[in-house]
């Protein structure tokens, strides 16, 4: 399974989110980039980097941040927040990310989904983000119509072949991962999932191995310090 560092970005800033509610939001010392040299000094493989201004405002809010973090780092890249046309995904590559996901757009646009993915292939990853096993959309403010893994199953049919699955009811709480709801995306589908959501301790990470999820986003564990990352790595090889 592979680790995922998290760094939110909005307003420029490092920042972690309770529950995906801008209300409930703390603030981390260090540049996004800087942020993104410790995670790769410390091991990672792979960074999970979100404009979330982007995402409630759908633009290329922090473009700049993202950009830095790409030149800054020789592992890759992936992104998503605000990713609502063609244009905004090429945007994203231009920038030098490795894979960019689509989140609310996929709900509402399929065919959007097929374009990029023809384009993309697996370069394009799906932000799944469930509440109550229900498919949220806009920054998690509101709630569709699909199951999350009904909506999973049908952006599989599209093509896709990678999903972060988000459980909002724990996303930085750091008491525990929906170990069920990943293992149940894992079973239903064909997907590689990426869970994301409650990991506070090495003890998460791992009881997510025997989900079969593909690998784990893990956020405000690390930036706390509830998670070393070095080890986290270690432990999951």
């Amino acid at each position: 399974m592979r680790i995922y560092p998290a760094i939110d970005i909005k307003d420029g800033k490092c920042v972690r989110l309770l529950r995906g509610s801008f209300s409930d939001m703390t603030v981390y010392g260090g540049s996004p980039a800087d942020t993104a040299e410790k995670w790769q000094r410390a091991g990672g493989e792979f960074l999970h980097v979100v404009d979330l201004d982007g995402a409630l405002k759908g633009a290329d809010v922090n473009a700049d941040s993202i950009r830095e973090i790409c030149r800054r780092v020789s592992i890759p890249v992936q992104t998503g927040g605000g990713i609502r046309s063609m244009k905004d995904i090429e945007a994203r590559f231009n920038m030098g990310v490795n894979r960019v996901i689509i989140g609310t757009k996929a709900v509402s646009d399929s065919e959007f989904v097929k374009r990029a993915v023809d384009k993309y292939g697996g370069k394009i990853v799906i932000g799944i983000d469930a509440r109550d096993g229900m498919a949220a959309i806009e920054g998690w403010e509101k709630t569709s119509d699909f199951t999350a893994v009904d909506f999973a199953l049908k952006m599989q049919g599209l093509g896709v072949k990678t999903v972060v699955y988000t459980d909002i009811a724990t996303d930085g709480t750091l008491q525990g991962p929906n170990a069920a709801a990943m293992a149940q995306m894992v079973k239903s589908t064909s997907l590689d999932v990426i869970a994301s959501g409650g990991v506070g301790k090495l003890e998460h990470i791992l009881s997510l191995t025997e989900t079969g999820a593909e690998g784990v986003i893990v956020g405000r564990a690390l930036y706390t310090g509830d998670v070393d990352l070095t080890e986290a790595v270690r432990a999951v090889k």
